[in-house]
């Protein structure tokens, strides 16, 4: 299948089948159902995870990939609990997650210049729905996907503080997930009371 007809989808500007959407539209339900009325913490990655068990707000148990790093990192037990439980506590919590591009990586974006060209084209989108919509009072960047940009959300005034891992996005990657998860919890002790 050629992707040379489609038109760029509105969430990531990459080559858009009806497939394409219809996952895209499934996605922003999933995560609107849990998305708190004050957000005190927006999680920003690069891109959401391919496959669906790993989103977070698909709900799957048990948690695994990203949605089982986000979880641990921010302290919240996930093994023996409902998904549903595990999902309104965050909410509670006033957490949401979300991403710079609200679909998964094509393929075709195989390195990292395109990766970084069509994140940057996402960003002033992305700065406008922070500023508008979302209003966080923090914004914590957790992909290395986001470290060549992480300088643009340090400059610009998005209304939040931004919390990052020693000037860089925390890595909730598989190599490093206990550390990273372990160093984002210690950030997270230390700004949620002055955030409140």
């Amino acid at each position: 299948m050629t992707t040379a007809n489609f038109m760029p989808c509105d969430g990531c500007g990459q080559p858009a089948s009806a497939e394409h959407i219809a996952k895209r539209l499934q996605r922003l339900e999933w995560t609107t159902r849990y998305r708190p009325v004050h957000i005190g913490t927006l999680f920003l990655g690069a891109f959401p995870p391919g496959e669906d068990a790993e989103f977070l707000y698909a709900g799957s148990q048990p948690f695994r990939g990203e949605a089982a790093r986000v979880l641990e990192g921010v302290g919240l037990p996930h093994t023996d609990k409902p998904s549903q439980t595990v999902l309104a506590d965050f909410q509670r919590s006033g957490f949401l997650l979300t991403h710079v591009m609200e679909c998964p990586l094509d393929t075709v974006y195989n390195n990292e210049s395109m990766i970084e060209g069509l994140l940057e084209k996402r960003i002033a989108a992305v700065f406008s729905r922070i500023r508008r919509s979302l209003k966080p009072k923090q914004l914590v960047l957790f992909s290395d996907e986001l470290r060549p940009l992480t300088e643009l959300f340090a400059k610009e005034d998005l209304g939040c503080s931004l919390v990052l891992d020693s000037g860089k996005p925390f890595l909730l990657n598989e190599d490093d997930v206990v550390q990273g998860g372990e160093r984002l919890h210690k950030a997270l002790a230390k700004s949620i009371p002055a955030a409140r």
